[in-house]
């Protein structure tokens, strides 16, 4: 099998004129919201004001809602609004910034980036673990805790609430790193839009919406596509998606919502190169050299790459009031997974169905001293996986070496409450309870590797109300975590030798971790030139930490339990705001997160984790002027981060400084903007490959953006 991806243009024009948008005008035109307006029309401001379900808010209002309910966690958290960003063509785009959230760029397209939250699943790409993400409250995750990042749209979401590490509130939740939820945009958002970017590198983004609100409905239907040649040979990647949602309110504050979503991606892989290669060819891969390395390991003749494509559908019925409020979710999804690492064709098909049940009330309510919240969840994900050994002459598949039916199920259950102590004190407890199973068995040899898991992770929190703008916390919970199949079946093909592929079932044992927490969020000053700040620092003792690593080709070879026991630390600051100058004002946003990953104790006993930056600064500073927007950006990782375990010298990921620029322009519904990125053309290493132990002349380095621009345009009407 091989993919090909074609790089075109499609412009809003193309959009409103192609076959997707007649069900988008056709909706409108059912929920009594005019259709796109004529060539020249002018386009009549519409004010929706609504006294049912929260969902039928406008944008801010749900945002403070959700801000509100942040407010009440014992721990570090964020909100992030992607649709105030001028480009959002990736995941970088709506969560540069903040706080606690790591992303490590792999091809800068819409492909895979690693994700982190205080260090869970920073062994684990190319398939992410660690953090469960949430698509409006419901998990996007397969039921054995991977997903696949590239299938997320950022454009069509309103707002993404992160709760960091084990402050996570839905049952699903009992990792280290937490949840992020993206809550898509409904109808009460926008009666539509239309959007288009074009950059370097073939950079190219579309996007058009439509959406009403009726007297008891609202809807909303959103295409996109983006196309990218990629800096790097062999990068090019693409993704299609079509969002869509339809809402009903009833009586009695009753709401059920129905989601639908359509994601096709497929991107090339140019692969990890050694680290001389980052400064002499910060475009090339293997195979654009004549060594015996390039000759092996010729990205254009292997051919590594992804495919995947995703439907999903779900429902949520919300209904009640302070005293009692209950929600019930149900989610489907079919995923087909295509993902060539260079040396083997792993072909997935998942289906994934799932259950959400959650109550709470607050006896007297808002006033009432004592809250409680209760929930149960379901989830089963069932899985064909075959395993192909890769011709290295074409990048075709050989023989099959694996053939797995793979069975995940997780039923969990949660009990919460909060006690106001005084005015300014809450006490916060919460207990989940788990039971996870991961059944994997052999069709083609009979072998079976039945894993299951009960357990509890308990959590206590306190809040306090230092004064009416701050608040203080601290928190003491556990978390833990399953291997997902990516880590349960092993495939071992050497490079040079195909015919010997093989594959095995590895028991491991649940990652397990205590954490403390302290921490705090408010404002200094009042009115336009209050400073918003927020600051957590974390500890966490963990046994059996879940670590993957590969081999002297870069591929990943198999996970183990580390038996020495790690630690994770860190400290997370984030600051926002803006000052009055002139006749402008400046606006500024930072972020600095610290981690201090080490082992403990064991073979690697004292050394450094390798996988996360052990500093990472984000600034924005634009100075704002009438319709205006402009200034600078740095992406900073002061000091260099070990690719090995064993901290080897020479091999690191050097530190490196990234500037950028940005412009932007804002006039009513009208949004463009230019953006120029890395502008000093800077050669470094955005991500690697974790390896025990390494050396610089081993691929294992891949080579970031290099200085590029891109332009946008949007309408919202």
């Amino acid at each position: 099998m091989r993919i090909t991806l074609n790089t075109f243009p499609v412009a809003p024009a193309r959009f409103l004129s192609s076959p997707w948008a007649v069900p988008c005008v056709l909706l409108a035109a059912s929920l009594g919201a005019p259709a796109v307006a004529q060539e020249g029309a002018a386009l009549p401001a519409v004010t929706v004001q609504s006294s049912r379900a929260s969902a039928t808010l406008p944008l801010q209002g749900r945002v403070q809602v959700e801000r509100e309910k942040l407010a009440q966690v014992s721990g570090g958290t964020n909100l992030a609004e992607p649709q105030k960003e001028a480009r959002l063509a990736t995941l970088r785009d709506a969560l540069d910034y903040q706080p606690g959230i790591v992303l490590q760029d792999f091809f800068g397209g819409t492909d895979q980036p690693r994700l982190s939250v205080r260090g869970s699943g920073i062994q684990s790409n190319p398939v992410n673990r660690g953090v469960l993400l949430l698509q409006d409250g419901l998990p996007l995750n397969e039921a054995d805790g991977s997903f696949i990042i590239g299938l997320i749209e950022p454009r069509n979401v309103a707002f993404i609430s992160a709760r960091r590490g084990a402050n996570a509130t839905t049952p699903g939740a009992t990792t280290l790193g937490g949840e992020l939820d993206f809550v898509s945009l409904t109808g009460a958002d926008e009666r539509g839009r239309v959007r288009a970017e074009y950059g370097s590198f073939g950079r190219q983004g579309s996007q058009a919406a439509v959406g009403g609100v009726g007297e008891r409905l609202d809807g909303r239907v959103s295409v996109s596509s983006d196309r990218y040649d990629g800096y790097r040979h062999h990068a090019d990647s693409q993704r299609d998606s079509l969002q869509a949602n339809i809402g009903f309110q009833g009586d009695g504050g009753f709401e059920n919502r129905t989601y639908l979503s359509w994601t096709d991606l497929a991107f090339h892989i140019p692969n990890v190169v050694p680290k001389d290669r980052i400064q002499s060819d910060p475009r090339g891969v293997m195979g654009d050299g004549n060594t015996p390395q390039d000759k092996l390991l010729n990205v254009y003749h292997r051919d590594p790459r992804r495919a995947a494509t995703q439907l999903r559908l779900a429902n949520r019925s919300r209904w009640g009031n302070d005293t009692l409020r209950q929600d019930v979710g149900v989610y489907w999804q079919d995923t087909d997974d295509l993902f060539n690492n260079m040396t083997s064709h792993t072909v997935t098909h998942s289906r994934s169905t799932g259950a959400q049940w959650q109550a709470s009330g607050r006896p007297g309510g808002s006033e009432g001293a004592l809250g409680w919240r209760t929930a149960l969840s379901w989830a089963n994900s069932s899985m064909e996986r075959d395993l192909y050994a890769t011709n290295p002459a074409n990048g075709q598949q050989l023989q099959r070496f694996g053939a797995y039916d793979l069975d995940a199920n997780n039923l969990q259950a949660l009990a919460a409450a909060d006690w106001r102590l005084a005015p300014d004190w809450t006490l916060l407890g919460s207990v989940q309870w788990s039971q996870l199973t991961r059944d994997a068995r052999s069709r083609s040899s009979g072998a079976q590797r039945d894993q299951d898991w009960r357990f509890a992770t308990p959590k206590i929190g306190v809040n306090w109300a230092a004064t009416p703008s701050t608040r203080l916390w601290a928190n003491l919970s556990r978390s833990q975590e399953a291997p997902t199949f990516w880590e349960i079946v092993s495939a071992t093909v050497a490079p040079n030798s195909p015919a010997t592929a093989s594959a095995e079932l590895v028991r491991l044992q649940m990652q397990r971790a205590t954490t403390i927490e302290l921490g705090g969020a408010g404002r200094w000053g009042e009115g336009a030139n209050a400073v918003q700040w927020t600051a957590a620092v974390y500890r966490s003792v963990l046994a059996d930490e879940l670590i993957s690593t590969t081999d002297d080709s870069g591929i990943k070879v198999g996970t183990y339990n580390y038996q020495g026991g790690t630690r994770h630390q860190g400290v997370e600051l984030g600051l926002s705001g803006s000052q009055r100058i002139g006749v402008g004002a400046l606006d500024y946003r930072t972020s600095w997160t610290y981690s201090d990953f080490r082992f403990r104790g064991g073979e690697y006993a004292g050394k450094q984790i390798a996988g996360v930056p052990r500093q990472l600064i984000n600034a924005e500073v634009l100075y704002r002027l009438g319709a205006w927007r402009f200034g600078p950006n740095v992406r900073w990782m002061p000091v260099s981060t070990p690719t090995d375990h064993a901290n080897t010298a020479g091999s690191e990921q050097d530190a490196y400084a990234l500037l950028g620029l940005k412009l932007e322009w804002r006039d009513g519904p009208w949004t463009a903007y230019v953006q120029a990125d890395n502008v000093t053309d800077r050669r470094y290493a955005s991500a690697f490959v974790i390896r025990n132990q390494a050396t610089a002349a081993q691929p294992g380095y891949l080579q970031g953006l290099g200085r590029s621009v891109t332009a946008g345009l949007s309408y919202q009407f």
